[in-house]
């Protein structure tokens, strides 16, 4: 969901739009800034910092890719107070397992797909049917026997996200490591499978979390591959750039992070580049990784 540059909400409310506009001159060509070290002052000094989440104005339409993506936010010690309040649920049936489903579908009400999902190909080779991307009558079949099976809605048999991503976390319950992709250590790494889209920590060989599923980063802010650490955790963190609750959030590389999300994570289309949670798994996972703690991202999300 999202993944720049970010800081508690309450604390940006005070700077104006004139301070975002002095600060955003300031700064480079979107993909040349380096990555700043934490409590680093912004570009142009503390009096000209960024203020994501306040609109540039019509002459300054938003950039796809900001070097805010890359820095991280304003790390600080949240108080007792602040840590003691606990992110709100999400409202009832938000993590419903809801198939995306073509328009036509949806609206005809059709009893089966005729139509190939995005997600074809990969749902064809789970079922050990004929990999050829196109969908049959007897795929259909095969897809919406599985549907009802698992419970996802409506069971039309079409090859979308949630199917697809059900049958990953069903493959992977009893060794997600199976294929040993993520390092195996003595000490806690949380594992990111990009390809896949699950996570995971293990200490050793053991699972101590997950795997889950999760939604990482969409073309062009894809979540960074490689060794990272977790350096900073705000349990009621909020995107001011987009003005939207990141909550239990674990900050892995600059401004991507683990956190939950209130909505749906099974999208064809990914985050801006942090790894979403459903509120469930992401408060799990707040008292299993610590500060410091090390992640490792491999993979590539499908249709990135």
């Amino acid at each position: 969901m999202i993944c720049r540059r970010t800081e508690l909400g309450r604390r940006i409310r005070h700077r104006g739009i004139a301070v975002l506009l002095a600060a955003a001159t300031a700064l480079p060509v979107a993909g040349t800034a380096a990555a700043v070290p934490s409590g680093a002052p912004a570009p142009g000094g503390p009096e000209t910092e960024l203020v994501p989440g306040v609109a540039p104005g019509p002459s300054q339409p938003w950039q796809i890719d900001t070097p805010d993506q890359m820095l991280p936010p304003k790390v600080y010690r949240p108080t007792k107070r602040e840590d003691s309040v606990e992110p709100g649920d999400a409202a009832k049936g938000t993590y419903d397992l809801i198939e995306y489903v073509p328009l036509g579908d949806a609206v005809a009400r059709v009893s089966c797909s005729k139509q190939a999902g995005p997600y074809q190909r990969q749902v064809e080779r789970w079922l050990k049917r004929k990999v050829d991307g196109k969908q049959s009558a007897a795929d259909c079949k095969a897809i919406r026997a599985f549907q009802k099976k698992y419970k996802i809605k409506p069971a039309i048999g079409f090859a979308g996200p949630v199917t697809w991503s059900r049958m990953m976390l069903i493959s992977a319950r009893k060794n997600p490591n199976s294929a040993k992709k993520c390092p195996v250590r003595t000490y806690r790494v949380a594992c990111v499978d990009l390809s896949r889209q699950l996570t995971w920590v293990q200490k050793g060989s053991k699972v101590v979390f997950g795997p889950v599923p999760m939604r990482s980063g969409r073309a062009g802010a894809r979540t960074r591959s490689g060794w990272h650490t977790v350096y900073w955790k705000h349990k009621n963190h909020w995107s001011t750039l987009y003005n939207q609750p990141m909550p239990y959030a674990q900050f892995f590389d600059g401004g991507q992070a683990f956190h939950a999300v209130y909505g749906s994570i099974y999208t064809t289309v990914g985050s801006w580049g942090c790894v979403n949670l459903t509120l469930p798994d992401a408060r799990k996972l707040w008292d299993v990784l610590k500060k410091g703690d090390r992640v490792y991202v491999w993979g590539r999300r499908p249709g990135t």
